[in-house]
């Protein structure tokens, strides 16, 4: 059974199969033209964490594919009650045909997924965030930038960041990451990264130098220093992550057709400038519809898959 739960656990040939998918299939969308590529099959969305991108995004997409999504928070189902979830995943793996899953812990999920008789989609954990990177990837390859790529990553060393390192190390492009002190990466994740950057031929370099990440990249991304979670450090985080901000000064800093992408939602004036936001370099929002059509993708590719065993 295939799951997808981060990007490490796919090859470079698999990423792009299902890239091409979701551009196939975004092509049709936008001709008006729904093809019932999963008639009469139904998602299971458990939401122990909300968000507005993700629900939209997996719900329309399942509906545009020919099938149906069930919205399910913690509430909704007994994890809310303390079953474990591993009997959670034994109950509604067997009456739906996938399960896209926004929790906490990586290893929730991956508890899910072990006792899942269809495949798991990571809609986010606190480690990763791999269905964002795909739509992220799909608007580089849209804006032409896939040929000597250069990403740097500013901010906190979170899921997002560690997305972009599975990215990076698994596709051979050169990524930079600059984050504050006391907010690196995590050890393990970076390090499973360059072991498998020395096969794919990826360039990645950490830093606390956010202008020295930037110069001369092609894609410059960044993302919330409070994520949710971590409201009550609010105001250490601003005085910690001063001098991260992507302003325009830092954005010429980058190469001339640099794009900024950030996967939202964002604070304007904290990580990213109101100016940087609704500069013509800012992609964010063919970036944000993109997680519609790279979901479609995954789903109809796992759900292939499925039936191909």
């Amino acid at each position: 059974m295939r799951h997808f739960l981060t990007l490490s656990d796919y090859t470079k040939e698999e990423i792009l199969e299902i890239l091409d998918l979701a551009k196939q299939i975004k092509k049709e969308t936008k001709n008006r033209v729904f093809k019932d590529y999963m008639p009469r099959k139904t998602l299971g969305m458990i939401f122990e964490k909300s968000s507005t991108r993700t629900r939209v995004s997996f719900e329309t997409g399942i509906y545009q594919l020919g099938g149906i999504g069930l919205f399910l928070s913690a509430n909704d189902i007994q994890l809310g009650r303390g079953e474990p979830m591993s009997d959670t995943s034994r109950v509604i793996s067997r009456m739906v045909d996938m399960v896209m899953i926004r929790t906490f812990e990586q290893s929730k999920l991956e508890e899910f997924a072990k006792y899942s008789k269809v495949p798991v989609i990571n809609g986010l954990t606190n480690e990763y965030h791999p269905v964002q990177l795909m739509a992220d990837y799909m608007t580089i390859q849209e804006a032409n930038l896939e040929e000597d790529l250069v990403v740097a990553y500013v901010g906190d060393g979170n899921n997002m960041a560690h997305s972009w390192l599975n990215m990076a190390a698994k596709l051979g492009f050169e990524l930079r990451i600059a984050t504050p002190k006391g907010y690196e990466v995590d050890a393990q994740i970076l390090e499973n990264a360059l072991t498998m950057a020395k096969v794919s031929g990826a360039k990645i370099t950490i830093s606390n130098n956010p202008k020295e990440a930037i110069t001369g990249a092609t894609v410059v991304t960044t993302d919330t220093w409070v994520s949710m979670g971590q409201e009550d450090e609010k105001e250490k985080r601003i005085k910690d992550f001063k001098g991260y901000m992507v302003d325009s000064d830092m954005m010429k800093l980058a190469h001339n057709k640099a794009i900024f992408l950030h996967c939202l939602p964002a604070y304007r004036g904290y990580e990213v400038s109101d100016e940087v936001m609704e500069s013509s370099q800012s992609l964010i929002f063919e970036e944000a519809e993109n997680r519609l059509h790279a979901q479609k993708g995954v789903m109809v590719w796992l759900d292939r898959k499925r039936d191909s065993n």
